[in-house]
C-alpha cells in the first residue's frame, strides 16, 4: 500500500509517497504487543536508563581504573552495587531516622497519655482558634487514657484500607527497585553495544541531524540529574542553618533528612513538618514555628527557582518551560519525571527550532539551537 503525502516548503508543493509494506505493518504490530506485555517494567526501564546515562562517565573511569584482566561482569557488579548503595543508602537513612524520630514521639504520647496529655502553653493563646481548640482538647485529652478512648472509635475498615494502600505502594515499589537495579548491571554490561545500535538505527531513520538529538539529550538529562544533587544539597545545607538559629536538638540530622527527601520535590515538607509537631508536642512554640516557616521557603526557592534554573542551563530552556517540564514529569512518571521531563521539552524545543529554520523562516531573538551557540 503507497500512501502519498503532499508537503509545502519555500513556495514549492512536492509529494512524498509512502510504501507501507506487510512488512512494516507487522513490525510495528509486534512493538505493540512487546510494549503492551512489557508494560509493568517500562518505568524500572526509564530509571535502569537515565541512571545509567547520567553515571556513564563515572562508570568509564571506574572501569579505566579496573585491571584489564577483570571480566566486564565483574566490573557491572561492582559498578551496580555501588550505584545501589549510593542512592538507596542515604534514602533509606533518611526513612529510617524519620520512622525512628515518628516512634520516639509515638512513645512520649503514649506515656503522657496515662496521666492525661497536658495543653502545650503556646496552644491556648493561637489567635482565633486557641481558646476554642484548648477547650477541645481539655474535653478529650487531658483526661487519663483518653487517647485510647480516641483510637477505639477510630474507623478501622479505613484504618485497614490505609495499611493495605501502604502495602501495595511499598511493593510496587520494591519491584520497581528490583528490577531497576538488575537492568542497571544489564546496561553497564552492554551498554556500548547498545547505544551504538540505537545511534545508527537514528542515523538511518532520522539523517545527520541524530548525533545532535542524541547529544543535547545527553547533556540535558545529566544536566537535570546533576540538579537534582544541588537541589538536595543546598535544602540540606540551608535547613541546616535554619534549624540551628530556631535551637532545634540535632539540627544536623533533621537537616541531613530535609536534603535527602529534597531530592524529590515536595518530599522534604515531610521533614520540615515531623519535626514542627515533634517541637510543638514539647512546648517549643517559636522553634516550631520558626523551623516551618524559614522551612518551606527553603525548600519553595529550591524546587522552585534552584532546581529550574540549573536544569534551565543544561538544556536551555527558559525558567517558565523549566518549570512546567519538571513538574509536568513528575506528575507523569514520579521521581524519575522531573529527570525525564525537560530532557522532552529541550527536544521538542531543538525539533521546533530546526523545523523553522528548515522552513527558511527567520528565528526570533532567543530561539535558536544551543548547537548554534557553541555549546
Amino acid at each position: 500500500m503507497k500512501l502519498a503525502i503532499r508537503t509545502h516548503s519555500q513556495g514549492q508543493d512536492s509529494i512524498i509517497n509512502v510504501d507501507i509494506t506487510g512488512s512494516w505493518f507487522y513490525g510495528a504490530l509486534i512493538l505493540i504487543l512487546s510494549a503492551w506485555i512489557l508494560q509493568s517494567f517500562l518505568l524500572p526501564l526509564l530509571v535502569a536508563c537515565v541512571t545509567a546515562i547520567a553515571s556513564w562517565p563515572l562508570y568509564r573511569q571506574f572501569r579505566g581504573r579496573l585491571p584489564r584482566r577483570m571480566p566486564p561482569s565483574a566490573t557491572s557488579l561492582m559498578f551496580t552495587s555501588m550505584m545501589t548503595v549510593f542512592v538507596l543508602g542515604p534514602l533509606v537513612f533518611a526513612v529510617g531516622a524519620l520512622l525512628a524520630e515518628a516512634q520516639s514521639l509515638l512513645l512520649e504520647i503514649a506515656a503522657a497519655d496515662k496521666n492525661g496529655i497536658a495543653l502545650p502553653p503556646w496552644m491556648e493563646n493561637v489567635p482565633l482558634a486557641g481558646p476554642w481548640v484548648a477547650a477541645r482538647w481539655q474535653s478529650e485529652f487531658a483526661h487519663p487514657g483518653a487517647l485510647a478512648v480516641w483510637m477505639q472509635r477510630t474507623d478501622l475498615t479505613a484504618l485497614f484500607s490505609w495499611a493495605e494502600s501502604l502495602g501495595a505502594f511499598t511493593a510496587r515499589h520494591t519491584f520497581i527497585i528490583g528490577f531497576t537495579i538488575l537492568l542497571l548491571f544489564f546496561l553497564y554490561q552492554q551498554g556500548e553495544s547498545l547505544a551504538e545500535e540505537f545511534t545508527r538505527m537514528l542515523r538511518h531513520g532520522i539523517g545527520e541531524r541524530s548525533e545532535g538529538y542524541v547529544d543535547l539529550a545527553t547533556r540535558a538529562l545529566r544536566g537535570s540529574v546533576n540538579s537534582m544533587l544541588i537541589v538536595a544539597l543546598f535544602d540540606g545545607c540551608a535547613t541546616g542553618l535554619v534549624y540551628a538559629i530556631a535551637g532545634v536538638t540535632h539540627a544536623a540530622v533533621w537537616a541531613a533528612l530535609t536534603g535527602l527527601l529534597g531530592l524529590v520535590p515536595f518530599l522534604g515538607y515531610v521533614a520540615v513538618t515531623a519535626l514542627t509537631l515533634q517541637l510543638a508536642m514539647i512546648g517549643a512554640a517559636t522553634p516550631a514555628l520558626v523551623s516551618f516557616g524559614l522551612g518551606c521557603v527553603v525548600l519553595f526557592c529550591g524546587d522552585k527557582i534552584v532546581r529550574p534554573v540549573l536544569a534551565g542551563e543544561a538544556t536551555h530552556l527558559r525558567f517558565v518551560w523549566s518549570l512546567m517540564a519538571c513538574l509536568g514529569g513528575f506528575e507523569v512518571l514520579g521521581l524519575v519525571g522531573v529527570v525525564v521531563g525537560p530532557v522532552v521539552v529541550t527536544l521538542a524545543r531543538e525539533l521546533w527550532v530546526q523545523g523553522v529554520r528548515d522552513l527558511g523562516l527567520p528565528m526570533v531573538a532567543g530561539s535558536t539551537s544551543p548547537a548554534d551557540d557553541g555549546t
